[in-house]
């Protein structure tokens, strides 16, 4: 996969809710910009701009990017895109897909692909972690777009524990309500139950 800052010109919040205005299925800003949108300000520089989706809503979100360049990093992890026909259903196993307006443009934005069943959404990488998808929206949502609440977006952070996302934890925790706090520390306790945020919670 390209590193981070490779080829990107990443859409703008804005354009992203243009982009997908009446898409007939949920989406949410994802990513540090969800994390920067709850706190009402920039705090950093963004090389790219997530979009969390449902698995169940592919088709749908596909067909508002038709004539779009869209890759799959496939197999996960392992640091390769591979272009997604769209006659293909994404595999199971696959959860992010880089997105550019031609195969000669800048990549634009990345859509985070997670899994629900009946009504719940299930965090990825422990299913015991789950919370209802009516709940994924965070108080920064607005009319036109949905803002991934900010413990659901910290809770990802802290699976990889780059720099940065230490820094976001460290600029947000403060702004977390009781309820999110309560969630966040239960979710991390069930899934890292010495992981070092615990304390700040």
């Amino acid at each position: 996969m390209p590193q981070d800052d490779d080829g990107w010109e990443p859409l703008s919040v804005e354009s992203v809710s243009e982009l997908l205005e009446g898409v007939d299925a949920p989406w949410w800003i994802a990513g540090g910009w969800a994390l920067d949108l709850h706190l009402g300000r920039r705090t950093r520089a963004h090389h790219d701009i997530d979009v969390l989706v449902l698995r169940e809503d592919l088709p749908t979100v596909r067909e508002r990017l038709r004539g779009w360049d869209l890759q799959a990093a496939d197999p996960p992890g392992a640091g390769t895109l591979r272009p997604w026909p769209e006659d293909e259903v994404l595999p199971a196993a696959l959860h992010d897909v880089w997105c550019r307006p031609s195969p000669t443009s800048p990549w634009a934005l990345q859509l985070m692909v997670d899994d629900t069943d009946g009504g719940e959404w299930f965090f990825r990488p422990d299913r015991r972690v789950h919370r209802s998808v009516a709940e994924l929206s965070g108080p920064a949502s607005t009319a036109v777009r949905q803002v991934l609440t900010p413990e659901v977006q910290l809770l990802y952070k802290s699976h990889g524990l780059r720099p940065k996302d230490v820094e976001d934890f460290h600029r947000v925790v403060g702004s977390l309500d009781a309820t999110q706090r309560r969630w966040l520390c239960w979710a991390l306790s069930t899934v890292s139950p010495e992981h070092d945020w615990l304390a700040a919670l």
